[in-house]
Parts: structure tokens; C-alpha cells; sequence
């Protein structure tokens, strides 16, 4: 600045280094990576040059003079007619100022008319609008110029290749206008020119849409002419993708064909972003100007327009033609490759710049066909950069099953056959060597894949090499990592990693042998890195720092490095015997460089010596599974064994004389004397639904961990993710025996980073007890297959029965309160602001800890009824009598255990030893719980059982109702059959639902699982004591009533 001005004066890396940098970043990623996204090329650096220009800072909303639509490009830049012009006339626009403006403007205009005429539309007779910012404003405008809103649209279906702005419904042409679609004929797999014309005599379009965004086949112009004439229908042509194809002749031009002409400039013709409009008819200009300005957007930018200027000019050469047709040889040749080495394409070929791959043939062990997503995200890993597209056949946009790979970028670069061939391997060798495989989602499987760690190291240094043996006029110094990183290149000798981020330590916990959670602050321990398959890649030691783990490594630093960052990244298969394992992550991981060996806490010079150095006694770290794993094993320990007690006697819980006070009909249940009603099941019920039910579930087990190590042990021995359970948080989970079958189902609250609540079945509470006991204590084994596996650090935290009199002031047993009504009713009691606020605050699943109506109370927003108004509270069992009574008062329903079931059978939640464990052995995911079950976790107990029954698993529990009421009602054991009387499942639980059916769950076989299937139940046949065969006249047999299989939950309620 000088004192005469306020201009920053400088260059970027001068006035703002950051983004500089990020430049420099982008620039060299462009240059090391393969771009294969056939909407992306190169702009040569005249282009960029213009788009930096001083016409960024004007403003010209409008247009030239007409009468520069006919003029040759040497008249328009005739400075001394063209300024004088302007001084004495002026032009179209609101601004002034804009001299220049005009004649870029124009010029722009005619080097697009010439480009694109033919020898009957001389660039005379086109009009051209160079002002859209982009591909979807151009549509928009043509719409906006010549349709009325909720006029119909005819465009490619878009899972068959065509393009938002044709009519998706969550994009604005959608939302605006009816949309009809065409689409691809499902055996020719080409566009079904048949079907459209019979859908345009149908629906009558105003305008009809030739072009598309992965159609890789060049379309008839001629048909869809006559198709729309056929019915009075504007012909609009979108010729985004295939512009420079057009110009460099090797694609079919709409011109004098099409009514409108709508296509993007950043394509394939190597442009600035911005987009075109032409048409051959006079009668239509202005309307697509209006269209454009002021219909869709204000100001032009002129530094786009002339950066279009100038790549006009540079299409115009036959430079240019001779890249197009390039482009497209090179497509075709690419084509040819992938299908030979056994990838299938979508649609059968191309003869454009561009192709689809169907990465449905590509099928892991479970079943899943390998995903668009994926197989892009993977390709990127190791720098070919591509989309995910969606393909004929798939069903949704956010779920393709093919990636779109286009050739201008590589052409442009210089690739001829060889580099296309080679380029050809690489891909197929990456997308050949993933492994697909689905975690289960709470709405769908969730598809992922996994890679051999070799081949993606291998090919990713080959797509490097393969860059740098090209063309580039964008090149930029590249850093290392996290930017760019390569295996090869190994040194010598020990070096030093830094490992760091908030998931470092678990990381480290499964990447390393040792046992990363016992090294202190600023200790070191001896520890190996293993391969997958269990070989060493070195020995080290890993180092706690103030905030990460410094690694020193004796051999393979470089390898190392990139094994750990890739086990980051999450697609590095890293145990061939689990897909489905996934480290915690993301970490950094640097390399620090050569490490001073008088700092190692061990002789750093040879092998450890001693037995066993290097090897912690853990659950899992990466390695010990594999074919090659020589490192110690510990003993074997023996398998669980539980008896159940048979005693007569039925226990008492806190509330049994006040149930008794109350009038409650008691039954024994789960070993206790409990209340089953008060009043009526169905009373109870809609209570619960309409009011607030309140409901002792002090029988129930409580269970607290505390200490170091708590997180650790949970996370082994349940099913769910205990290590990402946030504090305040709860969630449910399982513990599975060995075998995979659910000891028990039970929620785990964290209270803490190391404090945990654990609430068991009352019927499983001593078992549990018994069984995690054990476990801690390393006296019975956790894996059939390791017999010697153990947890880590599990004598480190404690953990206790809190309905034990041993527990003292801790002691908590459980009062449930359900129902809409229930936060009202828990907000009636006496308390604090602060602690009433925390009720209000809390979300489904939340736990927190007050003070209510004098009574110290953990509450979680958590239940077994269905209702989203839902809170249990743990309350000393001394007060738990005074708590009931109080809540009574509120207005809460006292209910038994029968509304209880009646309640969690409507809303499709299991109950041990119906919908889980039981007489069929049913695991969570026969439950139809599966998403609680975390594959993702490297191991947890009874991981690998659970795997091998969901490969041959053919049926799962369902919801069903009974069509007429007043019929008897099925019991646990009854069987389900089809309109043929094949049974085809098991009833499991059976009660009364809100309107008077009878509901229950059953186990069906997969193929009649869907909602609405009709079937039938013999109810009462599992008690039957004769069969048909034994029938005599005069005997009554049983017919099955007619039942309706429902969705798997009741649609969830707000609140």
C-alpha cells in the first residue's frame, strides 16, 4: 500500500501463503493421479490465463448488439468501428463500462457459431448465448424461456444414464415440471427408441431430451426428431458430455435437427466451467436470452466468457480434431481391455469418450457384488480417479453399482495404446483383487470392500510411474505425506514413525503384538508389526508421547509406514480369515527419520532374546491369525459351563408388598413372584400407549464396571461398539457364548469414561455374573479356535453386582416409566432447574444423573415398549416402593408383566428364549437385530460362530397379526404355513396389540418375510396332543387362521 492507495499489492504465496499451498497441492495431485472422470479435462494454460484476467471485475448484465451476431470475428475486433460504435449507440446492458465486454462477448459467440456450423447452418444463422454459469443454469434457462411450470418433460430415465436437470425429482426440473422417462431396452441395452415414442404419444411432452451423463452411444438424431414432431414437441439436444466430440467430428451433430442445443464448456471441450446455448431458430433467440437474463441468473461472468473465447479458438484446430478423435479410440481401446481381462461393461460398449463398468461381477464370499462406491474410492486410493455411476438394473441413485471412466483427461496427456494397455492392467488388477463384503445397517446392508495390501501398493506405484511417463502443463512440486506416498524407496537400518491421533492407542492396541495400553508415559515396549497372513515385518518399540506413539523400527521403515497408513485408510485387508475387521482410525503416521539407538529402552541391534519379548497377552493385534504366526500361544483354558439352580423358592423384589397393596395378580417369572396385572392386559396396555405405564423391573440384574480396562472388556465379550459409547450415551448389545448363541440380551449405559452400567435379564443374571466373572479372571476360554485367548488389562477395573448389599449406597435397581406422557409425569417431581433440564435434554438412548422428588436417580431414555417417551430410572432399592408410589401419583399406570410382553411383541423386540437363544438356538441377527452385532470389531466372543451361521442363515423373526380377532391366540412353538400348507416358519411370542389382534413373532423363512405376505398359523398345534393320522370320526381338528406377515417394526413416533 502506498499512501496514495488501498491495493493489496503481491503475489498469492505472498498475501496468502494457505492458499498457495493448497494450490500447489491441487496441482500436483492433477499431475501424479490418472483423472478418468469424463466430465473433467485439462484447460491449457492460455484458457487459465484468461479466466485470471481483469474481466472478473466488471459487471455486464445483458447482451452485445444483435448485429454482432452476424459479423466475421476480424469485424468484431475492429476497435475503430466497434468503440465508436458503442460511444454513439451503447448497447443492452445495465452497467457501463462494459466496451470490452462486448466484444469479447461476441467474439465468444461467433468462435462457438463457427465451431459448431454446418454447411445448411452457416455460423450466420446460429444464435448463441455464451452467458450460463454452468450445465444445469443453461437447462434451467431453456425451461425457463419456453415452458410453463408443470408442463411435461420428456429425458433418460436417470438411473439409465441421464442427467438431473432431465427431470430428477430432487432436482429442480423435477420439482417444477411433470417428467416422463425413457430409458435403455433391458436385452440391447441401447436407448429404446420404441418405448419413447410410445410414451411420447402418451404423455404429449413439450419438450423432449436427447443426451445423457453415462449413455456411452451416440444417439440417433433423425428418430428423436421425428418423435417429437410426431407429437408437436421441442427437440432440446444436451450435448454436455460430447461438445468437443461434435466439433472434432467423431460424434453425430444435432444442429439443424434439435430446436435448442444445450451443452457444458469444461468437458471434452477442454474450456473454462460454463456452458452454451444455441439454436437454429430465429422465433426462439430471444426467448432463450430472457431465459438465461433475467430468468436464471444476473451478470455474466465475463473472464468465463472469454476464456471460452479462446478455447473456441483453440477447437478450431486440428490439433483439436485429432484429440477428439483420440479420445474416443482411446475409450474404445480401454473397453476392449477391462472386458478381456473378464469385467463386464454396462451397455454393452461405447463409441464415445466414455464407458461404464458393471462392478456387479465382482462378488465377495458373502454374497455382496462389489459397489460403484467402493470400487471408485478404492481406484482413488491408488490414483485413478473415477465416479461412481448408476447403471440399468439398479434401483437407486445413492446405491450404484458401476463406475463411469472417461479418457479426454489421459488423452490429452499423451496416452496412446501402450499406456492405455498398461493403464487397462492396472485397473483390472485393483478391481479384481477387492473383496466385497455388507455390514448389516439399521435400513440396509451397507456394502464395502477390502483389498490385498500387495496389489494395491504394486498397482498404486504403477499408476505413479505410468503419470509420470506422460504429458504436463500443470505440474507442481508434490510433498510426501499425507500428500503423496509411495512403499518403494525402502531404507536401512532403524528408523523412527510418529503415530498420533485421537484413536492412536487403539490402533496401535490391534496394529502391534505388544501391549500398546500398559506402555507408561513416556515408556517403551518391545513389539513386532506382523503381516496379515502372520509373517514379521520387523521388530521395534513403541514409545508413549505427550500426545501420540513414536514407533522405532529396526528394519522396513518405508513399508511400515505405508502398511499402518493403509490399515488408516480402512481398505487394507489386514486378516484373510475376517473381511470384515476394520482398525479404529483415522491416525497420522509420519516418518520421523533415522532413530538414535542410544534412546532405545533395548538392545536395538539384534532379535529380542527372551522368550516371548515383544508378544502382550491380548485379545487381538494383527497377525496372530494368519497361516505364518510363529509367536507364543498361551494355554488353553476350558469352556463355560453353567448349571442352573432349581430352586423352588420365588424371590421377592422391592415392590412386592406394594404390589400386593395394590391388588396385582402374581405369578412366578424369571424366579421372582411378580405382578402380571392390575387390572387388564389390554388396559395396561393402551395405557402405556396413551398415558404412561410404570412397570418393576427391579428383578432385573445391574451390573457396574469401573476402572481401566472396563471399555476394553465390554468390547470383547458384547457385540456392540463399546469403544465409540460416548459418555451419557447407551446402547444394546448381546453377549454371545462361543458357539454364537446370545447368553444373554442386555443395555450397557456409560456413566463415564471408564464406568459403565450393565442391565441383564433377570432369568440370565446369575449366569451373566458367572460368565464375566470367569472371563475376567482368564478361567474359561473366549475363542474355541484360540483356546489360549485372553483379555487385556481385565484385573485392572472392577466390577460389581449393584443389588448385592455389598454395593452399599451404590446399589441401583431399575423402575421403568413408558409412555407419551412420561417425561410430564417424571417432571412433576421436585427438583432443580438444572436437573429438570437435563430430563428435557434428554435424547433416545441418553443417560444422565439427578435428583428428583428426593430421590438420587440415574435416568436413561431407553425402554422395552416401543414408546420413543420412554425412561427407566435406577434408584436405590430402598427407595425404589417410595419412587413407585410417587409416580403413581403423577398418574402413571401401574402394569404387569403380560402388558410388558403384549407391549414389546407389538413393537417387535425379542425376548430371551423366544426371539433369541431358545428351543432354536435364534442368534440377533435371526432376531432381525443384526446391526448391533459389530462386524467391524476385530474380534468380539462367539465373532466367528456368528459369522458361519449368517452364511447359511434362510429365515428370520417377523411380525405377524392374525386377521380376525376373537381367534385363538398361537403360542411360542406353533407353526406358520403357506397357501400350499408347507410350513414355512415358528411362532416365537404371541399377545394382544392395541386394536384388539392378536400380534406376535415368528421365524420365516427368508422368502416370506415381506410385508403383506398372507399366511396361516395352527394355533395351538405345538400343544395338540393328536395328529391327523390319529384322527377318528367325531375328533375336532385344528385349521389354521389367517395371519398377515407386518413390516419388521411399527413406524417410529416422534418425541
Amino acid at each position: 500500500m502506498t499512501p496514495q492507495d488501498f491495493l493489496f499489492r503481491g503475489a498469492l504465496d505472498e498475501l496468502d501463503p494457505d492458499v498457495a499451498e493448497l494450490i500447489r497441492h491441487e496441482t500436483a495431485r492433477q499431475a501424479r493421479y490418472l483423472i478418468m472422470i469424463p466430465s473433467e479435462s485439462s484447460v491449457p494454460e492460455a484458457v487459465r490465463s484468461a479466466l485470471s484476467s481483469a474481466f472478473h471485475n466488471i459487471y455486464a448484465e445483458g447482451y452485445p448488439l444483435d448485429e454482432t451476431r452476424s459479423m466475421t470475428q476480424a469485424e468484431i475486433l475492429d476497435y475503430e468501428a466497434r468503440l465508436p460504435e458503442y460511444r454513439r449507440i451503447g448497447d443492452n446492458r445495465y452497467y457501463k463500462g462494459t466496451e470490452y465486454a462486448d466484444v469479447v462477448e461476441a467474439l465468444a459467440r461467433r468462435r462457438v457459431a463457427e465451431c459448431f456450423a454446418t454447411s445448411k447452418y452457416t455460423a450466420e444463422k446460429l444464435f448463441v448465448n455464451v452467458q450460463p454459469l454452468s450445465g444445469a443454469p443453461a437447462n434451467s434457462a431453456v425451461y425457463t424461456g419456453l415452458l410453463t411450470v408443470g408442463d411435461t418433460i420428456m429425458g433418460m430415465d436417470l438411473l439409465h444414464g441421464g442427467h438431473l436437470t432431465h427431470g430428477s425429482p430432487v432436482a429442480r426440473s423435477g420439482k417444477q415440471y411433470k417428467i416422463v422417462s425413457y430409458g435403455i431396452h433391458p436385452e440391447t441395452e441401447r436407448i429404446d427408441y420404441e418405448q419413447m415414442a410410445r410414451l411420447a404419444q402418451e404423455h404429449r411432452p413439450k419438450i423432449i431430451i436427447g443426451g445423457y451423463s453415462s449413455y456411452p452411444w451416440a444417439p440417433d438424431w433423425k428418430r428423436f426428431r421425428e418423435i417429437a414432431d410426431a407429437v408437436g414437441a421441442l427437440l432440446m439436444a444436451d450435448v454436455a458430455h460430447v461438445a468437443g466430440l461434435i466439433v472434432g467430428g467423431v460424434y453425430p451433430s444435432p444442429v439443424g435437427i434439435a430446436d435448442v442445443i444445450t451443452f457444458t464448456t469444461h468437458k471434452t471441450l477442454h474450456g473454462p466451467r460454463g456452458a452454451v446455448i444455441i439454436t437454429h431458430r430465429g422465433d426462439l433467440a430471444s426467448k432463450l436470452d430472457r431465459g438465461v437474463f433475467p430468468g436464471e441468473q444476473g451478470g455474466p461472468h465475463v473472464h468465463q466468457i472469454a476464456a471460452l473465447a479462446v478455447a473456441m479458438r483453440l477447437a478450431a484446430t486440428e490439433q483439436f480434431r485429432s484429440l477428439q478423435a483420440r479420445i474416443v479410440a482411446n475409450a474404445q481401446r480401454l473397453a476392449h481391455k477391462l472386458t478381456a481381462r473378464g469385467l463386464k461393461l454396462a451397455y454393452g460398449g461405447t463409441d464415445t469418450h466414455m464407458f461404464a463398468l458393471d462392478c456387479k461381477s465382482i462378488v465377495g464370499p458373502d454374497g455382496t457384488p462389489l459397489s460403484g462406491d467402493m470400487a471408485a474410492r478404492i481406484l482413488d486410493l491408488v490414483g485413478i480417479v473415477c465416479n461412481r455411476q448408476t447403471i440399468p438394473g439398479d434401483t437407486s441413485a445413492l446405491r450404484p453399482s458401476g463406475i463411469r471412466l472417461g479418457t479426454p483427461w489421459i488423452s490429452q496427456r499423451g496416452f496412446g495404446d501402450a499406456e492405455i494397455d498398461r493403464l487397462g492392467d492396472l485397473i483390472a488388477d485393483v478391481l479384481t483383487a477387492c473383496v466385497p463384503f455388507s455390514y448389516t445397517g439399521k435400513k440396509r446392508a451397507e456394502a464395502r470392500a477390502k483389498i490385498d495390501f500387495e496389489t494395491m501398493q504394486r498397482v498404486k506405484s504403477g499408476v505413479r510411474d505410468l503419470a509420470a511417463s506422460v504429458g504436463i502443463d500443470t505440474d507442481a512440486a508434490a510433498d510426501d505425506y499425507p500428500h503423496f506416498y509411495y512403499m518403494d524407496g525402502e531404507v536401512e537400518g532403524w528408523h523412527t514413525l510418529a503415530v498420533r491421533g485421537a484413536n492412536a492407542e487403539l490402533f496401535l492396541q490391534m496394529a502391534l503384538t505388544c501391549n500398546v495400553r500398559c506402555v507408561p508415559a513416556h515408556g517403551q515396549e518391545p513389539t513386532y508389526i506382523l503381516n496379515a497372513d502372520g509373517s514379521v515385518i520387523t521388530h521395534g518399540l513403541v514409545e508413549r508421547q505427550d500426545g501420540g506413539y513414536l514407533l522405532h523400527v529396526a528394519k522396513n521403515a518405508r513399508r511400515v509406514a505405508a502398511w499402518l497408513r493403509a490399515l488408516s485408510d480402512g481398505f487394507a485387508l489386514f486378516d484373510h480369515d475376517d473381511i470384515y475387521a476394520k482398525l479404529p482410525g483415522p491416525v497420522t503416521v509420519c516418518m520421523v527419520g533415522q532413530t538414535d539407538v542410544n534412546h532405545l529402552a533395548q538392545n536395538g541391534q539384534a532379535e529380542w532374546r527372551e522368550e516371548g519379548m515383544g508378544y502382550g497377552a491380548k485379545t487381538y493385534f494383527i497377525g496372530m491369525n494368519g497361516a505364518h504366526y510363529t509367536g507364543p500361544r498361551h494355554d488353553a483354558l476350558p469352556v463355560f459351563a453353567w448349571q442352573e439352580s432349581e430352586s423352588a423358592a420365588l424371590l421377592t423384589t422391592p415392590l412386592h408388598s406394594l404390589h400386593k397393596e395394590m391388588g396385582a395378580k402374581m405369578v412366578g417369572f424369571a424366579g421372582y413372584d411378580m405382578p402380571v396385572w392390575y387390572t387388564s392386559v389390554t388396559e395396561e396396555h393402551l395405557a402405556t400407549r396413551k398415558n404412561a405405564g410404570l412397570f418393576d423391573v427391579t428383578h432385573m440384574g445391574v451390573f457396574d464396571a469401573q476402572g481401566t480396562g472396563a471399555a476394553d472388556f465390554l468390547h470383547v465379550v458384547t457385540t456392540n461398539d463399546v469403544q465409540n459409547l460416548a459418555v451419557g450415551d447407551s446402547h444394546y448389545t448381546y453377549f454371545l457364548d462361543v458357539n454364537g448363541i446370545p447368553i444373554d440380551d442386555l443395555m450397557i449405559y456409560r456413566l463415564a469414561h471408564e464406568h459403565f452400567l450393565i442391565v441383564v435379564n433377570a432369568s440370565n443374571n446369575d449366569k451373566n455374573w458367572a460368565w464375566l466373572n470367569e472371563v475376567k479372571n482368564h478361567r474359561v476360554t473366549i475363542d474355541p479356535a484360540v483356546p489360549g485367548r485372553r483379555i487385556e488389562c481385565a484385573d485392572r477395573f472392577v466390577l460389581r453386582d449393584l443389588r448385592d448389599p455389598a454395593s452399599g449406597a451404590d446399589r441401583r435397581v431399575d423402575v421403568a416409566l413408558q409412555g407419551p406422557k412420561s417425561r410430564e409425569m417424571l417432571l412433576s417431581l421436585e427438583g432443580s432447574d438444572a436437573d429438570k433440564a437435563k430430563i428435557k435434554a434428554l435424547g433416545w438412548a441418553n443417560v444422565t444423573h439427578v435428583h428428583l422428588g428426593g430421590f438420587d436417580l440415574i435416568v436413561s431414555r431407553t425402554g422395552y415398549t416401543g414408546e420413543r417417551v420412554a425412561f427407566e430410572l435406577f434408584v436405590h432399592p430402598d427407595r425404589a416402593a417410595d419412587l413407585f408410589r410417587a409416580l403413581v401419583r403423577a398418574g402413571a399406570t401401574p402394569c404387569g408383566l403380560a402388558a410388558r410382553d403384549s407391549l414389546r411383541t407389538e413393537a417387535g423386540l425379542p425376548l430371551y428364549g423366544h426371539e433369541l437363544a431358545g428351543a432354536l438356538s435364534l442368534n440377533p441377527a435371526d432376531a432381525g437385530f443384526s446391526a448391533y452385532v459389530k462386524l467391524s470389531k476385530p474380534f468380539f466372543v462367539g465373532k466367528a460362530a456368528f459369522l458361519r451361521h449368517e452364511h447359511k442363515r434362510e429365515a428370520e423373526i417377523v411380525r405377524f397379526r392374525l386377521d380376525n380377532k376373537g381367534v385363538r391366540p398361537p403360542h411360542q412353538g406353533d407353526v406358520l404355513v403357506d397357501k400350499r400348507g408347507r410350513v414355512v416358519g415358528i411362532v416365537t411370542s404371541c399377545s394382544i396389540d392395541s386394536e384388539g389382534y392378536q400380534l406376535g413373532q415368528a421365524y420365516v423363512k427368508d422368502e416370506f418375510t415381506a410385508e403383506g405376505t398372507p399366511l396361516a398359523v395352527f394355533a395351538g398345534a405345538s400343544h395338540s396332543k393328536a395328529g391327523k393320522a390319529d384322527a377318528k370320526l367325531g375328533d375336532k381338528l385344528t385349521l389354521p387362521d389367517p395371519v398377515t406377515v407386518l413390516s419388521r417394526f411399527p413406524k417410529a413416533k416422534k418425541g
